[in-house]
């Protein structure tokens, strides 16, 4: 169960029972708040016996004596402060959030005395609390005793004390908006495959039309009208039909390009013919990581209202086993004219984005398309679950990417493109086939998709190993990760807005 908080700022606190968490660097005397929350001092008793020194993201736990004003004191280390980061400031919150259990009220003081904390510094420490505060466990009907108590209370009212309370109060709206988009997408990967099809996900983004989104929901129909045989070959074998999800936020002038996002959207990946090994398959489930990331992002533009012309679409299929399944050897044509021959059915997402691409090209003309798919395996052979592969076309927009992804610790590295990757992916019978096979496997993956964008500015980002099954963190427990969303939310406010 999620713990639930109501945040507020203060430039004071007036401090009757409850939590006092306390900030404090390593080169501070005291903490921040030391003198309401703690006026006989016994952090300096508590912290040489304790061994705390302030070291980033420890803790020191003190239960307040007679003479505090509050029924418990938290000190937090900062590390050094002026090695603090944008994303160190998330950590911290996390760190907080992770320390508040059995409590209604809790005061945050952030202004340690050699601590620079402006109005980001504080949203950032709020939403860091508001990721890490997440937990999915819906279908679980047995609560331990702190999710019992969690469930039936209100939520715990937060006060985070800074002199910047005003200007942090305004900041804060934006960080609301971000974390429910990061939100929203951990959801959509952590629902089960029996209960989110492609239907109920496409039902999903529609609920977006609440923040002034527009939605299209393209069927199987309108599809093969379009020619998207690629996309169509893949969700062939299901029961479960097919849908294309166009969301249109128009924050931007009349005038202006729109920006897109594209992603894949494969709710269930059984590999289909080419069917992957029963060990692990009960993870494919989160092979939507890429559109739950896209809808993620809408509802994060949407939400803080984004000065932008934004397009996310969504391609949303199951790729399953049965008597009507698409068979390796089979060749379809795709939106594009170009002709695919499947060598391998489990190569799958390539065959969604392919037609979503050139659909979104075709018919928005965009600035730049930014595609999120869990592709596949080989990205985690390269980078493991610590960074996401770039792949693009234009450095300037893999610069811009590359930067976003550091300041906001959603990583990405730079992988290759070129001719003779491209050779690889060459067919016998068709314009192409569907895999070039094991070596370079994400850069022929990526090179498939490069041959439907044209001269468009592109990106292509493959989450395989950061949007499900992650490393957790301070801001993060979940299974599913939400990743891309605060990545590009940064792409968009640190370079998009007009």
């Amino acid at each position: 169960m999620s713990v639930k908080f109501e945040i507020s700022f203060a430039k004071s606190a007036r401090l009757s029972g409850g939590l006092a968490i306390l900030l404090k660097d390593m080169d501070s005397e005291l903490p921040a708040g030391a003198e309401s929350a703690d006026p006989a001092n016994v952090f300096a008793k508590a912290a040489p016996v304790s061994g705390f020194k302030s070291k980033a993201l420890s803790s020191l736990d003190i239960i307040a004596p007679e003479a505090s004003p509050v029924d418990r004191i938290i000190v937090i280390g900062a590390g050094k402060a002026k090695d603090l980061t944008a994303h160190d400031w998330l950590k911290l919150g996390g760190t907080a959030a992770a320390k508040i259990r059995n409590t209604e009220k809790v005061a945050i003081f952030l202004d340690a005395s050699n601590i620079e904390v402006g109005a980001k510094e504080a949203a950032d420490f709020a939403l860091g609390m508001l990721l890490r505060a997440y937990s999915f466990d819906t279908y679980k009907t047995k609560k331990g005793d702190d999710d019992e108590k969690n469930a039936s209370r209100k939520a715990m009212k937060v006060t985070i004390v800074t002199q910047e309370a005003a200007a942090a109060k305004k900041l804060y709206a934006t960080s609301e908006a971000v974390a429910g988009g990061v939100i929203l997408a951990r959801d959509l990967v952590n629902e089960p495959p029996n209960v989110l099809g492609p239907v109920e996900f496409a039902a999903k983004a529609k609920e977006l039309e609440k923040l002034g989104v527009e939605i299209e929901i393209l069927t199987e129909r309108e599809m093969r009208r379009l020619g998207m045989a690629a996309l169509l070959g893949v969700a062939q074998g299901s029961a479960r039909p097919p849908r294309l999800v166009i969301m249109q936020w128009k924050g931007g002038k009349a005038k202006d390009k729109p920006i897109a996002f594209i992603g894949k959207g494969v709710v269930f990946d059984t590999g289909g013919i080419s069917i992957k090994p029963a060990a692990g398959m009960e993870e494919m489930k989160g092979d939507m990581g890429g559109a739950a990331a896209v809808t993620g992002l809408m509802h994060a533009l949407a939400a803080r209202e984004a000065k932008v012309n934004a397009i996310g679409v969504i391609g949303l299929v199951e790729n399953m086993p049965d008597g009507n399944a698409q068979r390796p050897g089979d060749i379809v044509t795709s939106m594009s004219g170009q002709t695919i021959e499947i060598i391998n059915t489990d190569a799958e997402g390539r065959l969604v984005l392919c037609d979503a691409l050139w659909y979104t090209n075709d018919r928005f003309k965009p600035q730049f398309m930014i595609d999120l798919a869990t592709l596949t395996g080989a990205i985690l052979v390269a980078l493991g679950n610590l960074q996401a592969g770039l792949f693009s076309n234009d450095d300037k927009l893999a610069g811009e990417l590359t930067a976003a992804g550091l300041a906001t610790d959603e990583r990405l590295w730079r992988m290759p493109l070129g001719k003779d990757y491209d050779k690889m992916i060459d067919s016998k019978f068709a314009d192409m086939k569907n895999t070039g096979g094991r070596h370079a496997g994400s850069t022929t993956a990526a090179q498939f998709l490069k041959r439907f964008v044209g001269d468009t500015p592109w990106a292509h980002l493959d989450i395989a190993g950061t949007a499900m099954g992650s490393v957790q963190d301070e801001i993060n427990q979940s299974w599913g990760s939400g990743f891309g969303v605060r990545l590009l939310d940064e792409l968009v406010r640190a370079n998009y807005e007009s």
